[in-house]
């Protein structure tokens, strides 16, 4: 795994972000083909198991290291994909997936971090969040639903919520899928082509279009405002499904080894209790 995977797509605290300057078909960090891309991350499948289930096992002994990995992107910038990816390396027994849709007459009561806090993993899990608090300061901000007085106070609400997290054992690992305009068209296009696709694509996906760039504001926004030493964003360039995969396989990889959890010891002896099982 390259070393510096982390440094190459973290968005760095304070720095401003112009999203134009990211090319969203590049490939930081790899510079093979598509099939040694789609081989490595095979490969390190079996490494991301095995942590997943110490990780897993260690809670069982009080550890409450927890992951939560956040994906925020446009439309079709792969946030499902990369959902249907991650869990093919993990035991669905230990991760808890939430995906954010327009929040119930219920979340509306409450304060807007009240059904993210709620959807957080328990000690020894991993979390996937397909979409996650920052629409909060994304949809909101971009369709006008609450007044700028409000919406502006939430960037340190967040910073101050995942920072207490952080240090109650949440690893934050939050990903933006950049997608380029271009692409998008082709990805919808592509739903169209397809009967069984259909279900996917909504009128209203060519309405939104036509706010790119004012969502593209508002992203820039969080990832200049909300990527901190405690829950740093890490840019992830969306046009190639492969190398999206890949980044997001390396990046909870490199945070999981930082982890480094380890198997619990039993509270017996093993061969007294071997000894116990054969004279039974």
């Amino acid at each position: 795994m390259p070393s510096d995977v982390r440094d190459l797509l973290a968005v760095q605290p304070g720095h401003r972000v112009k999203l134009s300057d990211h090319p969203a078909d590049a490939t930081p960090g790899f510079d093979g083909k598509k099939r040694q891309a789609v081989q490595e991350v095979a490969d390190i499948g079996r490494e991301l198991a095995d942590l997943q289930e110490r990780l897993y096992a260690a809670a069982s002994e009080g550890d409450r290291r927890r992951v939560v990995l956040v994906l925020q992107g446009m439309d079709t910038s792969g946030k499902g994909g990369t959902v249907k990816h991650v869990i093919s390396h993990f035991n669905p027994a230990g991760c808890r997936i939430r995906a954010f849709k327009a929040p119930t007459d219920e979340e509306r009561r409450q304060h807007f971090l009240w059904r993210v806090d709620r959807a957080l993993p328990q000690s020894g899990e991993i979390g996937i969040f397909d979409r996650s608090h920052y629409e909060d300061v994304l949809v909101v901000r971009v369709h006008d639903l609450v007044p700028e007085a409000v919406w502006s106070r939430r960037y340190e609400q967040i910073n101050a919520w995942e920072r207490i997290l952080a240090e109650d054992g949440v690893t934050w690992v939050k990903v933006f899928l950049h997608i380029s305009r271009d692409e998008q068209r082709e990805r919808l296009l592509a739903r169209l082509d397809r009967p069984d696709k259909h279900w996917k694509f909504s009128p209203n996906d060519v309405r939104e279009r036509e706010l790119w760039p004012d969502y593209r504001k508002a992203y820039a926004a969080v990832l200049e405002r909300c990527s901190t030493e405690a829950a740093p964003w890490y840019l992830v360039p969306a046009d190639r499904k492969w190398y999206r995969n890949w980044a997001v396989s390396h990046l909870l990889l490199a945070h999981l080894r930082d982890l480094d959890p380890r198997y619990p010891p039993g509270a017996y002896d093993p061969a007294e209790a071997r000894a116990a099982l054969l004279r039974a």
